[in-house]
């Protein structure tokens, strides 16, 4: 790994780039990702993502909420990542992460994830990180599970799509269990 706090071993966080854009609007195509991530969306303009991706090159950072794109070290796009619900207080926070299709079971997401828990846990004094997940979603909790997050608990019915209503998963990850699975 390199000394840069913001690599990985395959990957590297930065900010969203209004150049971005075509990736991303490319990526929205992909109906089942976003399913499997979020919601399916409305369509969106080729000028609606490059708007989108203008804002998140300036606007990518609130408090300690941020998204990131994930590239590769030859500097391909590979996906995204963010925090989001990040109490200070509480010292508690929430993730999300996106990986373009092309490049899934790479190892690009628990890289990516792994440089987020580390910043949060080793510079910002957070203790745990919180991912939710859909029930269908079992390449995310299988990628819960390879990281060492414990399903906490069920929330049942929450969410809606295909036609019919899911489950959503909660995985949390305490700052000490992270250091037992760092050493």
């Amino acid at each position: 790994m390199n000394n840069y706090i913001w690599s990985g071993k395959k990957v590297r966080l930065r900010p969203i780039l209004a150049s971005d854009w075509e990736k991303f609007h490319q990526n929205d195509f992909d109906s089942q990702g976003a399913r499997l991530c979020d919601v399916i969306y409305f369509p969106r303009s080729e000028e609606g993502t490059k708007s989108w991706a203008s804002n998140r090159e300036s606007e990518y950072v609130n408090g300690d909420n941020v998204i990131l794109a994930i590239e590769t070290f030859d500097s391909e796009l590979v996906g995204s990542i963010n925090t989001n619900s990040c109490d200070a207080r509480h010292g508690t926070f929430k993730y999300g992460v996106a990986i373009f299709r092309e490049h899934w079971r790479k190892g690009y997401a628990s890289d990516a994830v792994r440089i987020i828990l580390r910043y949060y846990f080793e510079e910002l004094r957070y203790q745990k990180s919180n991912a939710y997940v859909y029930s269908f979603n079992t390449n995310s909790i299988a990628l819960q599970e390879h990281l060492g997050f414990t399903q906490e608990g069920k929330l049942r019915n929450m969410i809606f799509t295909n036609g019919q209503h899911y489950d959503e998963y909660v995985y949390g990850l305490t700052k000490s269990e992270y250091e037992h699975l760092k050493t």
